[in-house]
């Protein structure tokens, strides 16, 4: 975990979430509330097999799998691709990645433990770009890579935007396990 918000972590809750800091500096601000919708994708994902995470709901065919891939994807993609300009990790790298929904129904052909471990290890790497970007310019680091209109977003702007993609995803994630097992919460 990134030193600047490790040594604000206060309390852990029953599902293991680090409870975002109440008074505390911007980036610790930050990290706290992307750290905490992170561990809740986490808790919303964990101790499903593979039917488990190819589950859909409704006329939706977004699945807990599909999700696992996709916010791998949004990772690597804002904090190694965006931010630095560096080339896209396995399996984004592959032809078959510009298909813009081939995370989403690829995954089913995924295993469990593969999906999981993807987006540990992708979180791990934002994390560690993070600290980079913050040996630097800080959260007022632009991204490397600029946006096709060639305006770029501050590392500030990466990581609230990043809040608001697992919280989004979160809710879709909420509904989606409650309709497998029951299991809701925040």
């Amino acid at each position: 975990m990134i030193a600047a918000y490790a040594g604000s972590v206060t309390e852990i809750d029953e599902q293991g979430r680090p409870e975002p800091p109440l008074a505390a500096a911007e980036l610790a601000t930050l990290l706290g509330f992307l750290e905490f919708q992170r561990a809740t994708f986490r808790w919303k994902t964990d101790g499903l097999d593979a039917a488990g995470l190819n589950v859909s709901v409704a006329a939706s065919t977004m699945t807990l799998g599909g999700l696992l891939k996709h916010l791998s994807f949004v990772e690597d993609y804002w904090f190694s691709v965006r931010l630095f300009d560096r080339r896209p990790h396995p399996p984004w790298d592959s032809p078959e990645a510009d298909d813009p929904e081939w995370e989403w129904h690829s995954a089913a052909d995924d295993p469990p433990e593969l999906l999981r471990q993807q987006w540990r290890e992708t979180v791990e790497r934002s994390r560690a770009r993070v600290t980079e970007a913050m040996s630097g310019d800080g959260l007022d680091m632009v991204t490397i890579r600029p946006r096709s209109n060639g305006e770029s977003s501050s590392l500030r702007w990466i990581l609230v935007h990043m809040i608001e993609e697992y919280a989004r995803h979160n809710g879709h994630a909420d509904f989606i396990r409650e309709q497998i097992d029951g299991q809701t919460g925040e």
